[in-house]
C-alpha cells in the first residue's frame, strides 16, 4: 500500500504508563488536520471511554470474522485482549476535506505489520524515564490491580527491547519537552522531500507548459 501523495502516517507506541495516551492527545488538538485511527479491540471500556471514539469495542467473535475477511492492517493480542486497526480507516481518513495524516496508537507488534504494508510510514517510540517511574504511573491508575500491574509491567519490558524498530524514539520524563519533540517530528516529516516530490513537479509542468 503506498500513501496518498503526501498523506502522512504516524504510528506511535510505548509500553503501558509512558504517557502515549496524553502525547496523542496533544498532537491532534495542536495539529487539527491529523485523524485518529480508531482501532478495534475485544476488551471491555473502561469508565471514561466512548465506543466510536477512543475503541470500536467488539466481542471475539466478531473479531475473528474481521481477521476472516483481511479488514485488518494489522492486529495483534495484548494483555490478553486482542487489538486491530481496520484498512478502512485510512480510506475514511483520506476521504475528509482538510486531513492531512493520520496517527495510530499500536504496539511495536502492529508498528511492524504496518510497517511491511505501508511505504514511507513513520514511527515513534515513547520512553519512560526509568522503570520506577513507569512503575509508579501505573500504580497511580486506578483501574489497576496488582495482577494486571505485574502483567503490564512484564509486558513492558518486552516491548522496549523492540525500540530499534522505530525511526524515533522519545523520552517522556517532561510531558511538555516530549510533546516539541512530538510536534517537530510532524513538522519535518510533512517536509520531506519524497511528501513533497508531487507538488514540485506538478509545478515544473505547469513552467514547462506556461
Amino acid at each position: 500500500m503506498t500513501p496518498h501523495d503526501d498523506f502522512l502516517l504516524l504510528i506511535l507506541s510505548s509500553p503501558s504508563g509512558a504517557g502515549k495516551t496524553t502525547l496523542t492527545r496533544m498532537l491532534l488538538e495542536e495539529c487539527p488536520e491529523l485523524r485518529f485511527s480508531v482501532s478495534h479491540t475485544t476488551r471491555a471500556p473502561r469508565s471514561n471511554e466512548v465506543d466510536g471514539r477512543d475503541y470500536h469495542f467488539v466481542d471475539r467473535a466478531r473479531f475473528d470474522a474481521l481477521v476472516e475477511a483481511r479488514a485488518f492492517l494489522e492486529w495483534a493480542e495484548v494483555h490478553g485482549n486482542r487489538y486491530g486497526t481496520s484498512t478502512a480507516e485510512i480510506d475514511r481518513a483520506r476521504a475528509v476535506p482538510g486531513c492531512t495524516g493520520m496517527i495510530f496508537d499500536i504496539d511495536y507488534q502492529g508498528a511492524r505489520q504496518i510497517g511491511s504494508k505501508v511505504n514511507d510510514v513513520v514511527s515513534v517510540f515513547i520512553l519512560p524515564p526509568s522503570m520506577p517511574e513507569l512503575e509508579r504511573r501505573l500504580r497511580g491508575r486506578a483501574s489497576e490491580t496488582e495482577e494486571t500491574l505485574s502483567r503490564r509491567y512484564a509486558v513492558a519490558e518486552r516491548e522496549i527491547e523492540h525500540y530499534a524498530l522505530f525511526h524515533y524514539v522519545i523520552v517522556n520524563d517532561d510531558v511538555k519537552r516530549a510533546f516539541d519533540e512530538l510536534r517537530s517530528i510532524t513538522v519535518a516529516e510533512r517536509a520531506r522531500r519524497q511528501r513533497r516530490a508531487p507538488l514540485a513537479e506538478a509545478l515544473l509542468r505547469a513552467g514547462r507548459l506556461s
